[in-house]
Order: structure tokens, then C-alpha cells, then sequence
């Protein structure tokens, strides 16, 4: 099967199962859109080995067409602290975490920017079942500054560890709860690392996006927070990778990291 006919039995699948006479494109980048937003909008449910083993098999092959990044290949280093500028989903190490909302189901807006979307988009529709067993299990919305631990599926990392970080209104500033909040995600997130042995855990900017969190203040809140679980646990983490996206995020976590050398 061919990228082409892989695209149409998923897009086809997933139609089928809403009802949906939808037009499939020709082009094989529409075909892509198209199928990438069917599972943005999927409710979290079993589907047949035949769709996973092709949607495993195309989302694996999206990979391994992307530059993955390990943390050896990472520069700038100090000490367990590495900076890295990129997509998060390239990244090859035991962790990735995932800015996530208090459902912890992904987002559902097709085709969305969001780090949750561009997550669940490229792990496959494992990850927001994964995500529904877990939440079913615990019986409440997950708590701010809480984390959760699920298989990676088609990512390069091996887990994706999902919190919750704080919400900041419009106009509003962040309380001191707030910062407590944010550290407590970071801190979550690293303990949960160690329960689960890993070495390696790449943190993208928690609540700097839709959730209106300054974004210097929150990069001064994660290095503080890592930095001193670094030094104060005997820890498994031999890598904690701050990814940023944007170039401001860079210039940020770079000034406060190595502003003073």
C-alpha cells in the first residue's frame, strides 16, 4: 500500500464510522489535512487492527521522514539542562510532555496548532483512548499541576507525560497560586520521569500558549523548578531538554540559562 491508498482506506474508515459522505481530495497533501482533522474530532474508541496497522504504519513512515533529534545531537547543554529550538514531535527520547487540558483527551479542533493537536495528531488515535481509560478510571477532570503517563505510540519518544498547567485570564496577572501551580506541573512531570525510570524528558513552554501564562516568567519558573529537582533528588534524569518553538521562546530560555556567562 502506498501513502496514497494508506490516506484513502483511513480517511474512508473514519467517515465511515461518523456517517459522513464527505468528498475525499485528490492531492496527496489534502488528503493528509483531511485525515489529520477526521482524528481531531474522533471520540476516543476502539478501531480495528487493520486501521491501526495502516495508521501505524504511514504516521511511522511521517516520522521517519522528519530529522529526529536524540539528546546527544543537542549543543547547547548545561549540565542536565539542554535548550532545543524545534518541533517536539521529532524529538527521540524516553519523554515527551504535553501541554494538556483538565479532559486530557487532546484537542479537538481540526487541524489546530496547539502542541495537544500537533501530540495526538502524530502519535495516532491510540493516545486519546490511552488518555479516556485513564480519565474513566479516575473519575474527575485532572487536576491543575498534575501529571499523567501514556505510551508514545508512533512518536519517536517511548511516553508522553500530560499536565495540566494554570490559566491566566485575559489582562490578568499571575497570582502567586498560579506560579506555585506552574512549578508544581514541572515538578510532577519529573517525578513521574523517575517513577518510570526514564533518562531523558523534553518539556515544551507549559501555559505560555492559550493559557496566557508571561512567558518569562514561566521560563524562569521551569529552570528554577528543574534545576532545583536536579539538585535535590537523586534522580534518573541524566537529560531535561527545554524545547522551544518560537525564536522569542529561544532568546528567553538562552538569556536566563547562559545570560550571566
Amino acid at each position: 500500500m502506498n501513502t496514497t491508498e494508506q490516506l484513502d482506506f483511513l480517511i474512508d474508515y473514519l467517515l465511515d464510522e461518523r456517517n459522513d459522505f464527505t468528498d475525499i481530495p485528490h492531492d496527496l497533501q489534502s488528503k493528509k489535512g483531511l485525515f489529520r482533522a477526521l482524528m481531531n474530532i474522533r471520540m476516543p474508541g476502539e478501531v480495528s487492527d487493520e486501521f491501526l496497522k495502516i495508521q501505524d504504519d504511514y504516521l511511522t513512515a511521517e516520522t521517519l521522514n522528519k530529522t529526529l533529534t536524540s539528546p546527544n545531537d543537542i549543543e547547547e547543554v548545561k549540565g542536565r539542562i539542554a535548550l532545543w529550538q524545534g518541533d517536539i514531535t521529532t524529538l527521540k527520547v524516553d519523554a515527551i510532555v504535553n501541554a494538556a487540558n483538565s479532559k486530557l483527551l487532546g484537542c479537538f479542533i481540526p487541524m489546530h496548532n496547539c502542541i495537544d493537536n500537533v501530540i495526538h495528531s502524530s502519535a495516532g488515535v491510540q493516545l486519546r483512548l490511552a488518555c479516556d481509560e485513564i480519565m474513566k478510571a479516575q473519575g474527575r477532570d485532572e487536576a491543575v499541576g498534575r501529571a499523567k503517563i501514556t505510551p508514545a505510540y508512533n512518536l519517536p519518544s517511548k511516553h508522553v507525560i500530560h499536565t495540566v498547567g494554570p490559566a491566566i485570564p485575559q489582562g490578568s496577572k499571575p497570582s502567586h497560586t498560579d506560579c506555585e501551580a506552574l512549578a508544581s506541573c514541572y515538578k510532577a512531570c519529573m517525578e513521574i520521569a523517575d517513577e518510570n525510570e526514564l533518562e531523558s524528558l523534553a518539556f515544551c513552554c507549559i501555559s505560555t500558549g492559550v493559557f496566557n501564562f508571561p512567558k518569562g516568567l514561566a521560563a524562569q519558573i521551569a529552570i528554577e523548578t528543574v534545576e532545583e529537582y536536579l539538585n535535590s533528588n537523586d534522580s534518573c534524569l541524566k537529560c531535561v531538554i527545554f524545547d522551544v518553538f518560537d525564536d522569542g521562546d529561544y532568546l528567553i530560555y538562552k538569556n536566563l540559562l547562559w545570560g550571566d556567562e
